[in-house]
């Protein structure tokens, strides 16, 4: 089996920004869930979610500079295997009930999770679908309520994926009619 690289790769424009913009969760479970499971990645490797309905993705906003994701490459030369452990981790300003109640079937099922990442500075916007294969499962998280005045208020989830390849590049449908939680008071 050929397993020799076929590129190399040169240092960037400093175009990058940083962050996580919005999540999009896709229950595994669902028909939608078992049709992003059955999709073949392109030969770039990007999953086309497009065709699914927006329906059956729901929006989470999140704040700038309070989520990430962050991937692990686990490699045994030993056993032979290599799989790769994504971390998805959210926080989710201001406590309200709706959310409460939306995290707790999070945390009991799996889904499938999109990171919208912030535009770079040429506009390009990308997504990382994270679960593909297996979902993703919440693995902890807070509930805090702060104490000095400056202090966060709100939740904090962590995902964690583990499948035999990285998080996939994805276009997802339009989901700007989706509606999300308003966490107002």
């Amino acid at each position: 089996m050929a397993c020799a690289i076929t590129k190399g790769r040169g240092i960037g424009c400093k175009t990058a920004f940083a962050g996580i913009k919005n999540v999009y969760i896709l229950d595994f479970d669902s028909t939608g869930g078992a049709a992003v499971a059955a999709l073949a990645p392109s030969s770039a490797g990007e999953v086309d979610l497009a065709s699914l309905s927006s329906s059956d993705f729901f929006k989470f906003e999140v704040k700038g500079g309070q989520s990430s994701l962050e991937t692990s490459i686990n490699s045994s030369r030993e056993n032979g295997t290599t799989f790769y452990e994504s971390t998805l981790n959210v926080t989710f300003q201001n406590l309200d009930m709706a959310t409460q109640e939306e995290i707790k079937l999070l945390a009991r099922g799996r889904a499938l999770y999109v990171a919208e990442l912030y535009p770079d500075g040429a506009g390009n916007i990308k997504y990382l679908l994270i679960g593909k294969s297996n979902g993703a499962e919440v693995t902890g998280g807070t509930m805090v309520t702060g104490a000095a005045p400056g202090d966060l208020q709100g939740f904090t989830l962590t995902v964690v994926a583990t499948e035999v390849f990285p998080p996939f590049f994805a276009t997802i449908p339009d989901v700007a009619s989706a509606t999300p939680i308003d966490p107002a008071p």
